[in-house]
């Protein structure tokens, strides 16, 4: 699993804690103090070792979070995505409101060392996670003790995630940036109608798109860690909470909006945008101008991350920093021209 801080776990929540560190053990992890990996309100990531315990958020489907997982240790895939450890028979337990998984740990990208950072390995993984078969067709035959992955596999959550972020946003209230949470919210309305929820709807919409591949769902280089199994050090896409079918230019998005809103330099989106047209991938055309695919998912995701980069904010009880307001600055590009660059 990818780390976004490394210190020992708060003591705020010891029974969950506690009953992260038996699944660990169950999985064959030596008795250590846990460093927390990730650490949320509605998530939290332990390592205990050589192993990484997950405690999905209250409302997790179980049902489609366990068809994720059973995809996910499938051998097709072990070359893409890291496999998750199975604890006894099952690959997910319950304790509580929380749904657990265990993972072997993986080396994380470096986030002090940008120049080193494997924009072509990542993009190579995607192209062949995209070039898979849609969920539900061709899959392997599940395990005896395993429900089989097939068409239950749930819609990529991309759009569920740009949804959540504004609902995020708006829960910060008076806390959040005035004038900056106003532009967002400009920015979210001026995004496609697909996007629309109808009132009293607990779905969401899925996108109307051409294209229907497997989708990781939520990529960033913090989805992606060495494989332990191997000794090439080849990179792993980790983290299948929003894996599924939908539309690939999603998985392209951040660093596409990232790019647009000038946080990530133009050499490196081309790095990363050319090895995945090298290596074949869907999501875009193989010449042309990418952004007929990308424009709508990349907005999307800018005001994802700008609604989130608020909540922080508010969170923290900080002003807006650079990162910030590059972000806000594409939201006004988005809600007032209807385009991010």
């Amino acid at each position: 699993m990818g780390i976004d801080t490394s210190r020992e776990s708060r003591s705020s929540t010891p029974e969950l804690i506690d009953a992260m560190a038996e699944v660990a053990a169950r999985v064959g992890a030596q008795r250590q103090t846990p460093v927390v990996l990730t650490e949320r309100a509605d998530v939290l990531v332990l390592r205990i070792g050589a192993v990484v315990v997950k405690a999905h958020p209250a409302e997790t489907d179980a049902a489609a979070l366990l068809s994720r997982l059973c995809l996910a240790s499938a051998p097709r895939w072990r070359g893409i995505l890291l496999p998750p450890l199975p604890i006894g028979d099952a690959l997910l337990v319950h304790r509580g409101s929380h749904t657990i998984t265990a993972w072997p740990y993986g080396e994380p990208v470096d986030p002090d060392d940008p120049d080193a950072a494997p924009w072509e390995a990542a993009a190579t993984l995607l192209a062949r996670l995209h070039a898979l078969p849609e969920p539900g067709r061709d899959l392997p035959e599940p395990g005896r003790d395993r429900p089989e992955p097939g068409r239950d596999l749930p819609a990529a959550g991309g759009p569920a995630r740009v949804h959540r972020a504004m609902r995020r946003l708006r829960a910060a209230g008076a806390a959040a940036d005035q004038a900056a949470a106003a532009t967002v919210c400009q920015a979210f309305a001026a995004l496609p109608d697909l996007f629309a929820v109808p009132a009293g709807s607990a779905r969401l919409p899925e996108p109307a798109a051409p294209r229907r591949t497997l989708v990781h769902g939520d990529f960033h280089l913090g989805q992606l860690v060495r494989d332990p199994h191997e000794n090439t050090g080849s990179w792993r896409l980790i983290d299948i909470d929003d894996l599924g079918s939908g539309d690939p230019a999603w998985d392209l998005a951040r660093p596409a909006a990232l790019f647009a809103a000038g946080i990530l330099e133009p050499v490196t989106w081309l790095r990363f945008l050319d090895a995945y047209r090298a290596a074949d991938g869907v999501a875009v055309p193989r010449e042309g101008d990418e952004w007929t695919a990308l424009d709508t998912p990349a907005r999307a995701v800018a005001v994802q991350a700008a609604a989130l980069a608020l909540v922080a904010a508010a969170r923290e009880n900080r002003e807006l920093d650079d990162l910030d307001t590059a972000l806000v600055d594409a939201c006004r590009r988005i809600a007032t021209a209807s385009v991010i660059s």
